[in-house]
């Protein structure tokens, strides 16, 4: 299993590939909030494991390794940033947590979600309960029957 750390990395510099077509050190830091210097380390890291080819002041590319797992934990993320933002949590916090909860939930745990929020997005245009969740946030109230589980 890999860290955190290293997961994020790849993932940042997927993400940069996919806007701007490569990437470099100074995008990198920029990207996580850390120092070029910091970034220099790890990808002299990630290199030697055999996830990105770096060369001192040239474009870091991805490994066919390094994307595999980049792309993997980039959809985790789209999963939990699109439930959060379902069930109304603000973007900024969205993003944020979605951060944290691609890097220590159950795979089945993961997979769950990935079939809720994508029945949600293919289920009719405002389906009832997404409504009466929506109404029940702002007024705390319940606008139909409750169920019992």
């Amino acid at each position: 299993m890999l860290s955190r750390k290293t997961e994020d990395y790849l993932e940042a510099i997927y993400n940069i590939i996919e806007k701007k077509g490569y990437a470099r050190v100074k995008d990198i830091a920029l990207e996580l909030k850390v120092s070029p210097p910091s970034v220099t380390e790890m990808m002299k890291k990630l290199s030697n494991k055999g996830f990105i080819v770096y060369e001192k002041y040239s474009g870091i590319t991805l490994t066919n390794k390094g994307r595999k797992i980049a792309r993997g934990v980039k959809r985790r993320h789209v999963i939990f940033e699109d439930f959060l933002n379902i069930i109304l949590v603000p973007k900024d916090i969205a993003n944020r947590d979605a951060c944290t909860m691609e890097h220590h939930l159950d795979p089945k745990t993961i997979e769950q979600f990935s079939k809720f929020v994508e029945f949600v997005k293919s289920a009719p245009i405002s389906p009832k309960w997404l409504e009466h969740f929506k109404e029940y946030c702002k007024t705390g109230k319940y606008k139909c029957e409750r169920r019992e589980f």
